[in-house]
């Protein structure tokens, strides 16, 4: 498989977070151009991948998790989480989970 996926865990209960809205920009063009917008199901993951595997390629990209308007905690850190990465090698899978709390996010590279 190749291509970007995401999912999110809410660490506040262990759970996945579900209806989470979550953007891919492509950060090559000025202003980055968005590739793909959608919201988590109740899995925390998103119904197809962020970047299909038939368009898989290099290059440098950014997920937003808007996990502000999810929240809505008046004493929230985070409004729209940013994660930017690379894309070296088009033939591999990038899982780029989210694990975040209102006043806290995380990420890695999943398989």
């Amino acid at each position: 498989m190749t291509g970007i996926t995401t999912h999110v865990l809410d660490i506040t209960n262990g759970r996945p977070l579900a209806d989470l809205r979550v953007e891919l920009f492509d950060m090559a063009t000025t202003p980055p151009t968005r590739l793909h917008s959608t919201r988590t199901n109740a899995d925390g993951r998103t119904a197809a991948p962020m970047l299909a595997p038939q368009s898989a390629r290099t290059g440098h990209f950014e997920l937003r998790f808007h996990v502000g308007e999810h929240f809505k905690a008046s004493d929230g850190l985070s409004d729209v989480v940013p994660v930017r990465f690379s894309i070296a090698d088009a033939a591999q899978h990038y899982h780029v989970p989210m694990l975040c709390a209102p006043w806290f996010f995380s990420t890695y590279r999943g398989s």
